[in-house]
């Protein structure tokens, strides 16, 4: 979902003039980077992308700091997507041990707070302004401050029950709590924090969910499961990574100036949210 981002972002005239990408794995970072080589399209400015990875466990706050430590060097930071995620064991809450808990937390809840964090206090650092952020402050001081933009994705699944999810949900229910209260905090220095919740994504990571028979996976989730209580896809259809990046890039861009501390549902109408 990640590289699905990036590459609509490259496309875009507004397109940044330096982009960093991270993951934990090296080679698969590299394999992305690799792959957005030549992806820029032509804009009003005559400048091409610089592309470049940095690996990154974000549930580690000493990994995260290098990350933006590393990304500072580059040049001022306006936008922030943070896509990092992983499931749970798929067991029910009273089955699901501890360890399993503590792993999903802290990538999901932990790695999502690690980030936002660095994220926008990078961001106040560099126009000084970590005074002017509490409630107060002059507007007139602050209406021309340029737009920065934080952008979680969580999952829908963080405003609705789901069953053998809930370890899951609750994670992600976490980041996405977690990011609007940031961004009721530095509104102010005009950083802009929203979450947008994407239904089942055609991605690796749902694919895994889907199990032996990924064609049975796939309907079970379009049809909905009434024995767990669990609706369908009214849409009917899973959706694609660029689904998904549509909205996160608007959400990080310039046209959505106006838009803080949203969820924005992308699951088919799966939730009833949309």
């Amino acid at each position: 979902m990640g590289a699905a981002v990036a590459r609509l972002l490259l496309t875009r005239p507004d397109r940044p003039s330096v982009l960093v990408l991270s993951d934990r794995d090296p080679a698969a970072l590299a394999a992305v980077v690799e792959s957005l080589a030549g992806t820029t399209s032509p804009g009003p400015e005559e400048h091409d992308t610089v592309v470049t990875g940095v690996v990154c466990d974000v549930s580690r706050e000493s990994s995260v700091k290098d990350l933006f430590c590393e990304a500072g060097r580059r040049g001022p930071l306006t936008r922030v997507i943070h896509a990092a995620g992983v499931l749970g064991s798929g067991a029910t809450v009273t089955d699901t041990p501890v360890d399993d808990f503590d792993r999903v937390f802290a990538v999901n809840a932990r790695g999502t707070f690690l980030v936002v964090r660095e994220a926008a206090g990078t961001m106040l650092a560099q126009d000084g302004a970590t005074d002017r952020t509490a409630p107060g402050s002059d507007p007139a001081d602050r209406a021309d401050r340029a737009d920065r933009a934080v952008t979680v994705i969580a999952s829908n699944a963080a405003g609705v029950p789901r069953h053998g999810m809930g370890v899951y949900a609750a994670s992600k229910a976490a980041a996405s709590s977690l990011t609007r209260s940031l961004g009721l905090e530095v509104a102010g220095a005009g950083i802009r924090c929203n979450v947008v919740n994407p239904g089942s994504t055609d991605t690796a990571m749902q694919r895994d969910y889907w199990g032996d028979d990924p064609g049975a996976g796939r309907r079970r989730v379009l049809a909905g499961d009434l024995s767990t209580a669990r609706l369908g896809i009214p849409l009917g259809r899973i959706a694609s990574p660029a689904d998904v990046a549509e909205v996160v890039v608007f959400l990080s861009s310039p046209q959505a100036r106006h838009v803080i501390l949203q969820e924005i549902y992308v699951d088919g109408g799966a939730t009833l949210h949309a």
